[in-house]
């Protein structure tokens, strides 16, 4: 696996900007997440890296070495796309051995069947490798398209959503497969999506983009408890932070304009009185959504909690997030 690493990388499509002056280091064996909504930038930085598209400036570097002259397949990544990307007529197996009969890798048969008998038994598909690709099911035939890209034993893994088109279920299995496929090989992984789950549960580090700008890279508890900005913050966390008026509660610092307040950081029982609007028991764990002063909070209380809606809370908050005028964190 290797090391990629971002110079000043930027990128223009006509008069819009997809990537503006990116650095960024993805370590070798990390498995980063790439954060932001449609048109932030995330599928240009893995298009750049790949090869399917040149930077209009800056280097890119593999290993230590520059890539942007060498071609695709100089570059040894493997990409993962949102759709499955297989040949219909053609079984498992030799879906799977498709990528290593290339010219360029030249793959000797046995060595052929070993590879796709190690990575069919990694993703539990070894009874499945006589079957057409269109008599498997949707995460099936996703398993096949990951491996696909494994067997080829790429410098990095490029994957574009590669969960998205899936049912929650398949999506909660999958995460934790390939979580446990990357640890296993060392992988290095550059993964887009834009589920925040995904992103707290896989990533070793997390790259938050916003209209071609990387706003925040960390690890992702990091970024979760001291986001650079209001921004940062909403990409993490689920129910979402709480963004309210600084001036809703007594203390906030001078400049702030905006408090921040996660669920878990409100403290039921002291401060002042909110009206419970809906109570929702997600089994292990309840929300309560209130309403103070005509601001709609969400947090979180005891999961047998006999709160109903129309009951007054008394809140306070702990530990919050202050933003200024223009989303900056003010520490």
């Amino acid at each position: 696996m290797a090391e990629v690493t971002l110079t000043n990388v930027s990128k223009s499509f006509g008069d819009t900007r997809a990537l503006d002056n990116i650095t960024m280091t993805v370590p070798d064996g990390a498995f980063v997440v790439l954060l932001g909504p449609t048109g932030a930038g995330k599928t240009t930085m893995l298009r750049l890296i790949s090869g399917l598209e040149h930077p209009d400036a800056g280097d890119i570097l593999i290993d230590g070495q520059s890539v942007v002259r060498d071609t695709p397949a100089q570059r040894d990544v493997a990409m993962v796309f949102q759709q499955y990307s297989l040949y219909p007529h053609l079984t498992v197996r030799e879906n799977l051995a498709f990528p290593l009969r290339s010219p360029v890798l030249r793959t000797p048969k046995d060595e052929i069947r070993r590879k796709i008998d190690e990575v069919a038994e990694v993703l539990s598909i070894s009874h499945k490798l006589d079957n057409k690709a269109t008599e498997l099911s949707g995460g099936e035939m996703q398993r096949v398209s990951i491996g696909r890209a494994l067997v080829r034993d790429p410098r990095i893994f490029l994957m574009d959503e590669p969960l998205s088109s899936l049912d929650a279920k398949l999506r909660a299995d999958l995460r934790v497969e390939l979580k446990r496929i990357q640890a296993s090989l060392g992988a290095t992984i550059l993964y887009v999506t834009h589920d925040q789950i995904e992103a707290m549960t896989m990533a070793t580090h997390v790259g938050v983009l916003d209209s071609g700008t990387l706003i925040q890279f960390g690890p992702p508890r990091e970024i979760y408890e001291r986001p650079v900005s209001q921004y940062a913050a909403q990409r993490l966390g689920l129910p979402r932070i709480n963004l309210l008026p600084a001036n809703l509660f007594p203390g906030a610092p001078p400049g702030a304009v905006t408090i921040g307040l996660r669920p878990e950081q409100l403290i039921q029982g002291e401060g002042q009185e909110s009206t419970v609007v809906r109570v929702e028991h997600l089994g292990d764990q309840s929300r309560l959504h209130l309403k103070l002063k005509d601001h709609a909070i969400t947090t979180l209380t005891d999961v047998h909690t006999l709160l109903k809606p129309g009951d007054s809370v008394a809140i306070a908050p702990s530990s919050p997030l202050y933003f200024d005028a223009g989303g900056t964190r003010i520490e």
